[in-house]
Order: structure tokens, then C-alpha cells, then sequence
């Protein structure tokens, strides 16, 4: 039996030993989900006395405002999605639930109540999708427990009833309940979805509750794994968001309705997951956005979660900041409340800088960062990825980098692209074999990203390149990635060094050996920077007022290239505003071949 195996059977075995023993004597009084009765006391503190936390608050209402003049969600779905109105139902009974019990005002009351008499009225929650369920079911427990008390019984006893026969019966359906051996953030989202719908309900159907909070805190585990074995989660930073927030959801209402965890904040790679995403936000302020992910960064509230559960506030250092620089744009959160819930229980004025310059993780997406500061947008930063594709939400991109220097990211990431754009156009995105369509999606395959195709070909999506050696010297920073795995059906072997010297300029290089077939090579860099090609081996690169020279080292003659990234099919997006720089260059059979780009500023 693997180690891996091992201590997954050994959480489980954990987590059943303490489910077997909560009983319905342990459950605690409404309001008890997250937010326990006269905690709004300490809020209230926080928000007169931090303006950051005023600025939170002051977001939620101003949206409340706008929230009661609106109608109330309709059953529409996106293709084969009810998660757009899903979502919108859940933020609106979050946000409606916090302001009535913040000011007492009775309008943001009947305004959720209105939200939660409709949605419990609708014919299902589109089941077939249970991601859709699982955020009707965050919306209904929210309002139905925090407000028990000002709700008529004809309200509670729709939602009680829209709980069991929307979420908990199709959660019994083998046709639906497939989150349950999930290992990515399906089963973390639906998860917490059932058993904040247990909790609120609990005294009305314990047996029954008991058995969703039993199943769901035995399936979690499973999702956990994908933290292991070093903090960083496989999905990439987006998800990290999505997944870890709803758990860390549903932990935070065990906790406060029945007094435990069950053991999941025994995780350690759980927990230190919340480092991979403080080091994945890059001085620019962007992600390093492998994966499905875009570069674009909102408020994470799940750090202030972990921040509190830790005790490190050097896990706000990015977020407080963050909330006055998007005041106008914090309410396309639908968790916000969550930051002023678990804020009230830190010392929000005495956020420390974090320490360290490094981060390194193994896994099915290992991952190398380096950064020189935390302080300064002109700080340079190094991300590096291998991995296989076939990873959740994987792209093709192993071997891959991110680059800022200066204020400027020279190397990036495309990021993902619109499910629904792909899918409303009969893509067949989910398919991560060899021949799936999902790599023919131009941000999802080889060519987009910055690594190496040969042949024409695609990855093997079968590959599993390794970070072998990490550099963590003032000298010399950066990873070693084998490609060989991605490459078997061309070359012999593909190993790819990206590093940085004492001055931080930057070098790949790539040793592949051919086998007895030639091979065509072809690197590219994803750039947002203006290209222009200067000789037979250097390429000039201008972004924000800044310069950068690549420069290719090669005993073979190479054809310098700067390549658009205009839609290769009907069904691609746009990228305006980058191109594709490098070089291509024909290999000969059974040879070993060295090429080193280097990336330096102009002088």
C-alpha cells in the first residue's frame, strides 16, 4: 500500500471515528452557521474602527440597496448550467441575511425571504449539474438560519422541504452524486452545500441530517489529496479560490453549530495550501495563472479563513490592500461577508510582512516560484511548471513560465477560456485524451503557452514531467523540468533548466537528444511586449517603457520568429495584446542539442 493511500484511509478512518459520535444534544441554537447570535457585536466594532472593514461592509449594503428593487432570480439555464442563477440567489440571500442582521431593517428581510420563497419554489435545482444544488442549498441554509427568527413558518417549512427533496434526495441518486468520489472541487463545493443544508435544519431531521454531515465529511478527504503532497492545489490558484473556500465554508459551520472539524484542519497540505496562494500572486499584482485560471486577482476571503485558523496574518499582507484598490468592485464576490465573519477574529491592524523568497511543490502540477520581494511592483518573480495535463483544469503547459522584471511580465500565461464559449459551439472541452478537442482550443494546448512543441505534435497527455532539481541561491534561482515524458514519441529526451543568476537575467535551456529520427523544434515565449526581430539569433522586446533582449545560444543555426496569436479555429478567443517569440530549428537524428535564450535587460 503506497503512503499516499495510506494516510488518505487513515483521515477517513479519523473523520468516521468522530462523526460516529456528535448527536443532536451537541447542535447549538440558531443563527449557527458561521455566524453565531451577538457576534455581530464584534463586527460592528471592526467596521467603526477599520475603514478597510468599513469599506467591506459599506459594499454589502450599497448592494443590498440595489438588490431590493430587483426581481428575484428566474430557473434559466446557460446551456447545461443553473450555476449562473445559482450563484446570483446565493449572494443575494448571503448579503440580504448579513445586512438585516447587521442594521435590523426590515427591507432586507422581505427581500430575502422574497429570493427564498422563489428559488425553493422552483421544479428542481437542476441536479444533473450539483453545483447548481449546492449553492441553492448555501443560499437557503444561510437565510433559513440566520433568519429563523424573523421568517413565518410557512417560509421555514418551504425551505425545510426544499432542502430534503432538492438537495439531500438527488444527492441519493447515483445519476447526480458522483461529487462524492470526486477528488477536485466539485466534491468541496457540494459537499458544503449538503452540509450547511443539514446543519440548518438539523433539529427538524436529525437521523437524517447526521447521515449527509457522515457522507459528505467522509468524501471530503478525497479532495483533500489534491494538496498533497506539498501545499499547492492541482487545479491551479482560480480553484484553490473556488474549492478550498466552500470548504473552508463548511468547516467553519461544523464548527460553530456542532464544535468540531471532524480532523480536516489536521491536513497539513490543507493548510499550507494557503501559502501556494499567497506566492502565486506575482508583484504586477496578476496571477500566475496555469491552468484554468486568468490573470486577473479578486479578494480571497478564504485567506483571511486560514489567517485566523493559522494565526498569520502575513497571509493578508496582498488582501488588505487589495480591498481599497477594488472598493468598487467587491461585490462580485458572493462570499464578501465571510471576510468581516473571520476578520472579527484578528488582529486586522498588525498584518505582518511574509518571509521566505521560495516556494516549491511536487505533485501531479509541481511548482517553482521565486520572488525578490514583497514590497515592490518591480520586484522580479519567477514561476515554473510541470506536470501532466491531464491534471484538472490542466492545459498543456508543462515546461512553461511566468517572468516580471520591472514592472512588466515578459513571459505569461493566456489563462483559460469561457466554458461556455467552447461548449456552445459543440467543443468537446472535457476530453483530455490524446486526441481530445480540448488541446486544439489554442490557450489550452502546447503552441500557446511557453514551452516546447516538437513535430508539430502535441504533449503526451500520459507524461508526467518532474521538477527534478530546484535552485534557492542568491546566484542562482529557478528549476530543472525532464519533458522527456511529453516528447517520448519524438526525441529521446528533453530536459529543460530555467534559471536565474545573481543580477536576475534570465536563462532556459533546453538539452534534448533526438533518437534516430530528426526532429523539428519549435520554442516559443508568450509575451504581452512589443517583438522586433534584430539579427539571426536576438529578438528586442518593449513593454511599459521598458526593454528586454532575447538572445538565442545555439551550435545549430536557428530561424528567429514572432508569431500572432489570432484565433486558430472558428471556436478560439481573441488574445489582443500578445504575441509568441522564439525560434524554430531541425534536429538531426541521434544528436544532443543545447540551446540557451537569454532574457536581459537593454543597456
Amino acid at each position: 500500500m503506497n503512503m499516499l493511500l495510506q494516510r488518505l484511509l487513515l483521515t477517513i478512518i479519523t473523520i468516521v471515528s468522530s462523526v460516529n459520535v456528535f448527536s443532536q444534544d451537541n447542535i447549538a441554537s440558531h443563527p449557527r452557521l458561521l455566524l453565531k447570535a451577538d457576534e455581530e457585536k464584534k463586527i460592528e466594532k471592526m467596521i467603526n474602527e477599520d475603514v478597510n472593514m468599513a469599506l467591506v461592509h459599506n459594499a454589502i449594503i450599497d448592494y443590498c440597496n440595489k438588490a431590493i428593487n430587483e426581481p428575484p432570480v428566474e430557473h434559466v439555464l446557460q446551456g447545461k448550467r443553473l450555476l449562473a442563477k445559482s450563484n446570483l440567489a446565493f449572494q443575494r440571500v448571503f448579503y440580504l441575511s448579513y445586512a438585516y442582521r447587521l442594521t435590523n431593517n426590515e427591507r432586507y428581510l422581505k427581500r430575502a425571504e422574497k429570493e427564498l420563497i422563489t428559488v425553493c419554489k422552483f421544479k428542481d435545482w437542476n441536479p444533473q449539474h450539483f453545483l447548481d444544488v449546492a449553492d441553492m442549498l448555501m443560499a437557503v441554509s444561510i437565510g433559513y438560519d440566520w433568519l429563523y427568527d424573523a421568517l413565518s413558518k410557512e417560509t421555514l417549512d418551504l425551505i425545510e422541504k426544499a432542502i430534503i427533496e432538492k438537495g439531500f434526495t438527488p444527492a441519493k441518486d447515483d445519476r447526480y452524486n458522483g461529487f462524492y468520489k470526486r477528488t477536485n472541487n466539485w466534491n468541496q463545493v457540494c459537499n458544503a452545500g449538503l452540509v450547511m443544508g443539514a446543519l440548518a435544519i438539523y433539529e427538524k431531521n436529525p437521523k437524517l441530517s447526521q447521515k449527509i454531515i457522515k457522507s459528505s465529511v467522509e468524501s471530503v478527504p478525497l479532495a483533500m489529496e489534491a494538496y498533497g503532497p506539498d501545499g499547492a492545489y492541482q487545479e491551479g490558484s482560480a480553484y484553490w479560490g473556488y474549492g478550498t473556500g466552500y470548504e473552508a465554508i463548511m468547516i467553519s459551520a461544523l464548527e460553530s453549530a456542532l464544535g468540531t472539524d471532524y480532523g480536516l484542519t489536521k491536513d497539513k497540505n490543507f493548510m499550507k495550501s494557503a501559502y501556494f496562494l499567497l506566492y502565486t500572486l506575482a508583484p504586477s499584482g496578476k496571477c500566475y495563472n496555469y491552468s484554468d485560471a486568468g490573470s486577473s486577482v479578486g479578494i480571497n476571503q478564504a485567506l483571511f479563513w486560514f489567517a485566523k485558523k493559522i494565526g498569520d496574518s502575513s497571509l493578508l499582507w496582498f488582501e488588505l490592500p487589495k480591498l481599497n484598490e477594488k472598493k468598487n468592485h467587491l461585490s462580485k464576490d458572493r462570499l464578501l461577508p465571510n471576510i468581516l465573519i473571520n476578520a472579527k477574529d484578528i488582529a486586522i491592524d498588525e498584518i505582518k510582512k511574509p518571509s521566505g523568497n521560495f516556494w516549491f511543490s511536487r505533485g501531479i502540477k509541481p511548482l517553482y516560484v521565486y520572488r525578490s520581494g514583497w514590497d515592490n511592483p518591480d520586484d522580479t518573480y519567477l514561476g515554473i511548471v510541470g506536470g501532466s495535463a491531464k491534471a484538472p483544469h490542466g492545459h498543456m503547459d508543462a515546461g512553461s513560465f511566468v517572468f516580471e522584471k520591472n514592472g512588466v511580465r515578459w513571459s505569461m500565461e493566456l489563462g483559460l477560456q469561457s466554458y461556455y464559449s467552447l461548449e456552445k459551439e459543440g467543443v468537446d472541452l472535457w476530453n483530455s485524451s490524446q486526441n481530445g478537442q480540448r488541446w486544439d482550443v489554442f490557450r489550452y494546448g502546447n503552441t500557446g503557452h511557453s514551452t516546447l512543441t516538437i513535430n508539430g505534435k502535441h504533449h503526451l497527455v500520459d507524461g508526467n514531467p518532474p521538477i527534478v532539481e530546484t535552485y534557492m541561491k542568491d546566484n542562482l534561482k529557478g528549476a530543472k523540468v525532464d519533458l522527456s515524458s511529453i516528447f517520448s514519441q519524438s526525441v529521446k529526451s528533453s530536459i529543460r533548466k530555467i534559471t536565474l543568476d545573481k543580477d536576475d537575467v534570465l536563462n532556459i535551456e533546453d538539452v534534448i537528444e533526438t533518437n534516430d529520427s530528426v526532429a523539428d523544434v519549435m520554442w516559443v515565449m508568450v509575451t504581452p511586449a512589443e517583438a522586433t526581430i534584430l539579427n539571426k539569433n536576438q529578438i528586442l522586446l518593449k513593454k511599459d517603457g521598458k526593454e528586454m533582449i532575447m538572445t538565442v545560444h545555439s551550435e545549430l543555426p536557428v530561424e528567429m520568429n514572432i508569431w500572432d496569436n489570432k484565433p486558430v479555429h472558428y471556436y478560439d478567443q481573441d488574445n489582443p495584446g500578445t504575441l509568441r517569440v522564439g525560434f524554430k530549428c531541425k534536429l538531426p537524428s541521434n544528436s544532443k542539442n543545447i540551446f540557451n535564450v537569454e532574457l536581459k535587460d537593454k543597456e
